[in-house]
């Protein structure tokens, strides 16, 4: 009496990448059922690709033409803007093509830029700002990667955000002495 979608799944072999889909008669009902399974990728332990990939997890992709103003941008691991974002975001890595632009406060493991970036901007890991890219505003970063033609102005820091502090603060106590 029960259908396939609502009983007992069979067991599939560990290794099989696709199991076709089979017809099975059922004795005790007297009926054909029919079993259908979906195509099984096999997980490699790691691979280069896997481990040096920028992109992965939650991504928001803002396209061309697109107009997107006064947010909060949050659990996004990659955001990809190919039109205008006016937003504050902390994210794993940020990707602006050409024709992108953010303007406002960013908190970024890696960040590509090829189009406008204006605001505040700290990289933890690498900012890298192509020939085509522009950046303004107060930036921190890790490491900073910076192809010909590429523009970078404002107030520009190297290193974590909690280091700047305490190096403010050492210069504070050196003046007061």
């Amino acid at each position: 009496m029960a259908t396939p979608f609502f009983g007992k799944r069979e067991m599939e072999p560990p290794n099989a990448l696709t199991t076709p889909t089979s017809l099975r008669h059922s004795p005790a009902s007297g009926s054909m059922a029919t079993s259908v399974t979906t195509p099984q990728q096999p997980t490699p332990a790691v691979s280069a690709k896997s481990t040096n990939s920028l992109e992965g997890g939650s991504k928001l992709t803002v396209g061309p033409n697109i107009k997107l103003k006064g947010v909060e941008i949050t659990d996004c691991d990659t955001l990809v803007v190919e039109g205008l974002v006016e937003a504050t975001m902390d994210s794993r890595v940020m990707q602006i093509a050409e024709q992108g632009a953010f303007k406002g406060s960013a908190e970024i493991d890696v960040a590509e830029i090829r189009g406008e970036f204006t605001g505040n901007l700290t990289v933890r890991q690498k900012l890298v700002i192509y020939s085509t890219g522009k950046v303004t505003g107060t930036i921190r970063y890790g490491k900073l990667v910076i192809e010909e033609g590429g523009q970078l102005a404002g107030e520009i820091l190297f290193g974590a955000v909690g280091k700047v502090p305490a190096l403010a603060h050492v210069n504070a106590g050196l003046k007061t002495a």
